[in-house]
């Protein structure tokens, strides 16, 4: 009797169990691994219907060779925090220590992210630290175009992995980038905007504070707007930020 036409999904089944048939028993040259297993398992699924970690993000960056930054870096710095967190602070990119440990803002101006974050009442594991390029550039230098478009759309993928309700941008590339304006950060602070549903709060660099430590006034204005946004509770006064 003719075989009946199988579905999508009988057909989708039966490879995998091919797959995973062709591994027990020893054969090379196919890919057996759970993550192939995952994709075919998601064909035929409308676009967005499986919610891709941010695991799946990082095995994809790898040992990315995208753009030039990758061959004076030390590390790759992804991200790190909380993969669900409501709040992604997004900076420019990795420094010398960032580069060093492949871990973001834990140089001078991480330690003054990390008081500015207290200062709204959360603390590091609470929220999730990115950049918008993931390798640092030579010198510390400015991102160049090319590089923030080889590298941004990792950053939006982490973004819709993370699912947060609020971002705060440091500095003028992030704000620029992920807003899409050439807009300067002195003129996008101060104001809510809005990424893909998200509400996003534009402030100043932590490492622009250490060169001007003058405008923490001003950053401190821009936590307090981003504590407004989040129902967070204002403080009775000042924070420490405007002291340092």
């Amino acid at each position: 009797m003719k075989r009946e036409q199988l579905t999508v999904t009988e057909t989708i089944d039966e490879i995998q169990d091919a797959l995973r048939c062709l591994e027990r028993s020893g054969w090379d040259g196919f890919d057996c691994s759970s993550r192939c297993l995952e994709t075919i398992q998601n064909w035929g699924r409308p676009p967005g219907a499986v919610r891709e970690s941010l695991n799946d993000i990082q095995r994809d960056l790898g040992e990315c060779r995208r753009c030039g930054l990758s061959a004076g870096r030390t590390k790759i710095v992804f991200g790190a925090g909380n993969p669900e967190a409501e709040l992604v602070f997004i900076g420019e990119g990795p420094g010398y220590e960032e580069d060093r440990q492949g871990e973001p803002f834990v140089g001078p101006a991480g330690q003054l992210l990390t008081k500015i974050i207290a200062a709204i009442g959360l603390d590091r594991d609470q929220v999730y630290i990115c950049n918008i390029i993931k390798c640092r550039p030579p010198g510390n230098r400015n991102p160049e175009t090319d590089e923030i478009a080889t590298c941004s759309p990792f950053l939006k993928r982490q973004l819709k992995a993370i699912r947060p309700k609020f971002v705060c941008t440091l500095g003028k590339f992030a704000a620029q980038t992920l807003l899409d304006t050439t807009d300067p950060i002195s003129r996008l602070r101060g104001h809510r905007h809005f990424y893909d549903g998200l509400r996003v709060i534009p402030t100043y660099h932590p490492a622009y504070l250490l060169r001007n430590p003058g405008k923490k006034r001003q950053v401190w204005e821009d936590m307090k707007l981003l504590m407004k946004e989040m129902g967070l509770p204002l403080p009775a006064k000042d924070a420490s930020i405007n002291k340092t």
